[in-house]
C-alpha cells in the first residue's frame, strides 16, 4: 500500500470512523491489539519502546499495553495508519513525549484529548544541538525515568482509581530498579580516562549531562539527517585532538558515517543503543540494555 502522509493518515482515519460509526471495526482490522478497557484491564498507548516499558512494569496484570513503534523500526519518522489512528482515539491512556515524533502529535493532537499524557512535562528538559530546540531522549537518563514512572502510575490511578495502591506499589519497585541502575552507572564512570563521548547521533545528551560526559554528534537528533563533509572533517579533527578510542554507532541506523570518521582517525567503533526501540526477537529490556551500554562505554573511555 502507498504511504500516506501523517495528516492524510489521519484524515483518513478520522473519515472512517465518521463513515463506519464506530472506531471498533478499525481497530479489529489491525489484529485486536488494543482497543477500549474491557472488563477490568486499561488499555494504553505507548508511543515507543521505553514509555512501553514504564507503562508494562507500572500497570503490571491490569493494563494492556500497544506500541505505536515495532520493533526494529525508527521511531523519529514512523508514519500512522488509520487503524493506529483508531486505536488512539479509543485508548483510556496515551503516553508520548512532545515533539520526538510528528505523526504521534498530530494523531494525539486530533483525537488524543485529556487522555493524552506527553511524559517529558516535569522532566528538565535539555536544549537541542547548538541550542536549538529542545532534546527529547530524556529517558537516558534513568533518574528522567523514575519521573515517568511515577507520573505513569498518578494517570493509571487516575483512569482506576480502585487500584491507586498497586500502581503506586509496582512504581516504587520500578523506581528501586532504575535508582540502583543510576547508581552503577555513576560509579562505573566515576574515573573515566576520557570524558568525550563521539556518537553517530546525538541522542546521548541527557545520559552525557547525568554521567559528565560531553556529548560530541557526526549527526544531530535526527539519525536520518545526512552530516555535511565538514562536519564529518570538523569530528574528525576533534577525535584526533583528543584521542578519542572509540566512535560509538547505534543499532537501527546504517553505521557508515561512525565508521567513515573511525577509518579517518583510527579509533574503533562500538554500538551504543539509544533505546528508541528494541531489533525484532530480542530479550532484554530497558535495564539489561542499559546495562550493556554501561560496560561497552566502560570498554570505549575507557573506565577502571
Amino acid at each position: 500500500m502507498t504511504a500516506l502522509s501523517p495528516s492524510r493518515l489521519l484524515a483518513a482515519a478520522i473519515a472512517a470512523l465518521l463513515a463506519g460509526g464506530s472506531a471498533a471495526g478499525l481497530t479489529a482490522c489491525s489484529g485486536g491489539s488494543a482497543s477500549s478497557a474491557t472488563g477490568d484491564h486499561i488499555t494504553v498507548m505507548a508511543a515507543f519502546y521505553p514509555l512501553q516499558y514504564a507503562a508494562e512494569r507500572v500497570g503490571e496484570s491490569q493494563v494492556d499495553v500497544v506500541g505505536l513503534t515495532p520493533p526494529g523500526a525508527e521511531p523519529h519518522d514512523i508514519e500512522l495508519s488509520p487503524q493506529q489512528v483508531a486505536q488512539i482515539s479509543e485508548a483510556d491512556l496515551i503516553l508520548y513525549i512532545g515533539g520526538f515524533q510528528p505523526a504521534v502529535d498530530e494523531a494525539v493532537a486530533q483525537v488524543g484529548g485529556d487522555r493524552a499524557v506527553d511524559v517529558s512535562q516535569g522532566v528538565r528538559l535539555l536544549p537541542g544541538p547548538g541550542g536549538q530546540g529542545v532534546d527529547p531522549h530524556i529517558w537516558l537518563d534513568p533518574r528522567n525515568m523514575v519521573t515517568i514512572s511515577d507520573a505513569i502510575a498518578a494517570r493509571l490511578s487516575d483512569v482506576a482509581p480502585g487500584d491507586a495502591g498497586g500502581f503506586a506499589a509496582a512504581a516504587a519497585r520500578l523506581d528501586e530498579d532504575l535508582q540502583d541502575l543510576d547508581g552503577q552507572w555513576a560509579s562505573g564512570t566515576e574515573k573515566c580516562s576520557s570524558r568525550d563521548l563521539v556518537v553517530s547521533h546525538e541522542a546521548f545528551g541527557y545520559l552525557a549531562d547525568r554521567y559528565r560526559f560531553r556529548q560530541v554528534g557526526i549527526s544531530g537528533l535526527s539519525p536520518e539527517a545526512e552530516p555535511s563533509p565538514a562536519k564529518v572533517a570538523e569530528v574528525s579533527r576533534f577525535v584526533q585532538d583528543n584521542k578519542v578510542r572509540t566512535i560509538y554507532f547505534e543499532t537501527l541506523v546504517d553505521p557508515k558515517v561512525a565508521q567513515t570518521v573511525a577509518d579517518e582517525t583510527g579509533a574503533t567503533t562500538a554500538v551504543l543503543d539509544p533505546l528508541e526501540g528494541l531489533p525484532p526477537g530480542s530479550d532484554g529490556d530497558y535495564l539489561s540494555v542499559m546495562r550493556a551500554n554501561l560496560r561497552t562505554v566502560q570498554d570505549g573511555q575507557p573506565c577502571p
